[in-house]
């Protein structure tokens, strides 16, 4: 098995939109019409801090991460928030979430970052065993108005 870590092209949209498509599913989301369209678009975008990095096993694309680089008020470097990331069933207990958060954080070293965040829901137990290995857990609640 052949497992390689790289930019989703703009030539895959076909390949990304499954496992988008799975991502938000599993979080019971629905987003307005087009905005798949825009968020590919910026993904592709070099003026735009958004990025999207897949898990090829053997050639084929079965999982994806979405992040993007915001400032901060308590850094100079820029914070790296992991968005999305998502792994399809048939490529579980491969390694793959590992191996795209691992690239997450060295694409955001590399380019100046001075953290990687994320969020993820209480009760995510599996997705939670790995990143309580590879991350802090920050003791911060999140909270939100929808505007």
């Amino acid at each position: 098995m052949a497992v390689e870590i790289r930019p989703v092209g703009p030539d895959e949209r076909a390949a990304w939109e499954p496992l988008w498509a799975g991502y938000l599913e599993f979080y019971k989301a629905t987003l307005a019409p087009g905005t798949s369209d825009v968020t590919w678009a910026r993904f592709h975008d070099a003026a735009e801090p958004m990025y999207l990095l897949g898990a090829y096993v053997d050639g084929r694309l079965t999982g994806i991460v979405q992040f993007l680089y915001h400032r901060s008020c308590w850094t100079a470097g820029d914070y790296c928030y992991l968005q999305d990331l998502f792994v399809a069933d048939s490529a579980r207990g491969l390694g793959l979430g590992r191996k795209l958060i691992e690239a997450v954080y060295a694409r955001a070293k590399a380019d100046g970052c001075s953290r990687v965040h994320w969020l993820t829901q209480t009760g995510n137990a599996t997705a939670r065993l790995l990143y309580d290995r590879i991350a802090d857990d920050s003791g911060f609640m999140q909270y939100r108005k929808i505007l």
